[in-house]
């Protein structure tokens, strides 16, 4: 499936201040949200729509809404929630669900801990949301956990995305589409995305 990375000025402009270890929590949090926001606007680009009928202030007019899509927001914790809010700007009929993985130190698997869902979510499309695609082993499982639910339509939004991230999740999910902002070098021995921007959750929350 494919791998769609922006090339929008203003996602690489935010993107590039979100880079800067000189940049403060609050202008951290305002891009990822930002950036989230564009995104999303490219993601549904797909939405069907439908032909209505109503009356403007001048005259009967047949226009175009969407063909009564559910969607759902999928954000894996804890960094992912900072790209919800943008998102659910522009769908804010959009539900959330939330999803806890977690790095298992002595298998290197990664684990659930955490999971709620909207009751509906096997007949949403969803959005999976999480800013850093490393080694991609998180956003796998997270993937293997909605379609285990029996979601058949989903896509995957991170920020970042490193080589070894995008070849796995085309690997074990290839019916996913992946949207990202930029695709980084590689990973550098501690598993982080290079030159990439730190850790996103502790920037987006101010933990480090």
């Amino acid at each position: 499936m494919a791998v769609h990375e922006m090339d929008h000025p203003l996602i690489l402009h935010k993107l590039s201040l979100m880079r800067d270890k000189q940049t403060g929590v609050k202008e951290f949090r305002e891009a990822t949200r930002e950036i989230a926001m564009l995104m999303c606007y490219e993601a549904t680009r797909d939405l069907p729509l439908k032909t209505i009928e109503i009356e403007t202030p001048v005259a009967h007019a047949r226009v175009r809404v969407i063909s009564g899509k559910k969607i759902a927001i999928v954000p894996i914790l804890r960094a992912g929630l900072g790209m919800v809010d943008g998102m659910l700007e522009l769908i804010p009929t959009a539900k959330v669900g939330h999803l806890g993985m977690y790095r298992d130190p002595d298998t290197l698997k990664p684990v659930s801990y955490y999971c709620k869902m909207p009751q509906d979510i096997a007949e949403r499309d969803c959005l999976i949301v999480d800013p850093m695609l490393a080694t991609g082993g998180s956003s796998a499982a997270g993937i293997q956990v909605l379609k285990d639910m029996g979601v058949k339509h989903i896509k995957l939004m991170c920020l970042l995305a490193a080589p070894e991230g995008l070849a796995l999740i085309q690997q074990e999910h290839p019916d996913v589409e992946i949207f990202v902002a930029a695709v980084d070098e590689r990973l550098n021995d501690h598993g982080y995305i290079v030159p990439g921007l730190g850790d996103a959750g502790d920037r987006i929350f101010g933990t480090k």
